[in-house]
């Protein structure tokens, strides 16, 4: 499937036309005693970007936050600020160029390892025919003054889609990467399948890993990945021989992902990837998932917590109160409990929103975050927390069309 059928199919489940063949609602938790009052202040936060900004992604490390996003000139250039006391700093450029693929639902990123090296991604077009990308990677050792030149992950050589990529420090501060890879589909550009690939790299960025870890997955949905003390754990939306496209995960252990198995079994059987995909955090072996899903052509919006590193999950939490968009995000919190975010159409525009998840099944009221006037939020927003702090990042577009900015707000936790 090209990304082309993909976003045209995300953008009709939106609507709520409906793509979906066949649904099960998800087996909601329990009735939860009410939750704790839990509010959040939301402050925007000053961003030096562009009026033709998009594609914000949000990064964090033991040194703070990262924001990322995409400004278009006469060449897409990737750019980032790392957040401090005194707010963002000045952006600098990660990466440039005249043939990337850009589109608002696969996002560079910007990470920084434990050994202070800075690492972005972002795709470069390798055929216009078939919309087919390679995912391209670049570190710099001298804050982003230099960077080293660009490589691949991938080494299959075909020209067919390489994307989708979440990039992640490994156990023993290496770099590693998911990505979503079309090599399956050079033989059958409409039916071959889309695989779930991982490389990583040791501290002197000699490749030492490309593997598959699921060999048949939805085409152009995001990948997410967390850090747990038993290893790393990647989510995604899977795709069934009779197209059910419910959220998997899969855990590295001994130096192997481990098959992956639904987080629930949603059934939610279409024949369209929904360009939707989930999102995963931890904090030790306390785990939390969002992801969005649809029944009877209504989007909604669900997490779920693991307490043993994502071998087992809790009942799905519904997050949104009726027609969610998705594009979720989640952060894990030391208390068990988690923050969520997703997009919600509410008031004849799309909010982003955010509340608490309890592991019991409690939430807290929403709170609107962008998109309740004075502008529609598009792309996929963003959610990271660093210690007692969320920031939040989304593209900001005007009612009637043009070009996006790039916004961001953050919030202090209550205590």
């Amino acid at each position: 499937m090209t990304s082309r059928t993909c976003v045209l199919a995300g953008i009709l489940i939106a609507a709520g036309i409906g793509c979906s063949r066949e649904a099960a609602a998800p087996a909601a938790a329990p009735a939860a005693a009410a939750p704790p009052p839990w509010t959040l202040t939301i402050q925007p936060l000053e961003l030096a970007s562009a009026a033709s900004s998009s594609q914000s992604q949000l990064t964090t490390s033991s040194r703070g936050t990262l924001v990322s996003w995409v400004e278009q000139e006469d060449q897409s250039i990737l750019k980032f600020s790392e957040l401090t006391a005194q707010g963002w700093s000045e952006p600098r450029v990660a990466g440039s160029g005249a043939d990337w693929f850009v589109t608002d639902a696969d996002t560079p990123a910007v990470i920084r390892l434990s050994s202070g090296a800075l690492v972005a991604d972002w795709m470069q077009s390798s055929s216009d025919e078939f919309e087919a990308s390679n995912l391209r990677l670049s570190y710099s050792t001298d804050e982003a003054k230099t960077w080293s030149r660009s490589f691949l992950p991938h080494r299959d050589g075909t020209i067919t889609q390489h994307a989708f990529a979440t990039l992640f420090e490994m156990p023993d501060k290496g770099l590693g990467v998911v990505w979503l890879d079309g090599r399956q589909t050079v033989k059958d550009r409409e039916h071959g399948p889309m695989s779930l690939r991982f490389a990583s790299f040791d501290g002197q960025w000699k490749q030492r890993a490309d593997a598959a870890i699921d060999t048949k997955v939805c085409d152009c949905c995001t990948t997410s990945v967390a850090i747990t003390p038993d290893g790393p754990v990647t989510v995604y939306r899977d795709r069934t021989d009779n197209e059910i496209r419910d959220i998997y995960v899969s855990r590295f252990e001994s130096g192997k992902w481990t098959p992956g198995v639904a987080v629930h079994d949603d059934g939610w059987k279409i024949n369209a990837c929904p360009v939707n995909g989930p999102a995963v955090s931890a904090v030790g072996r306390n785990v939390a998932v969002a992801w969005f899903t649809t029944l009877n052509d209504e989007g909604r919006a669900f997490a779920a917590l693991s307490t043993d590193g994502g071998r087992t999950w809790g009942n799905p939490i519904r997050l949104d109160e009726a027609g969610a968009l998705g594009h979720v995000d989640i952060e894990m919190l030391d208390d068990g409990s988690a923050v969520a975010t997703w997009e919600e159409f509410a008031n004849q525009r799309g909010q982003f929103r955010t509340r608490r998840v309890e592991a019991a099944g409690a939430t807290s009221p929403a709170i609107v975050i962008a998109g309740a006037a004075n502008g529609r939020v598009s792309g996929v927003p963003r959610l990271a927390r660093s210690g007692d702090q969320l920031v939040f990042a989304w593209t900001e577009a005007p009612e009637r069309g043009g070009l996006g900015r790039v916004k961001t707000a953050r919030a202090t936790l209550p205590h």
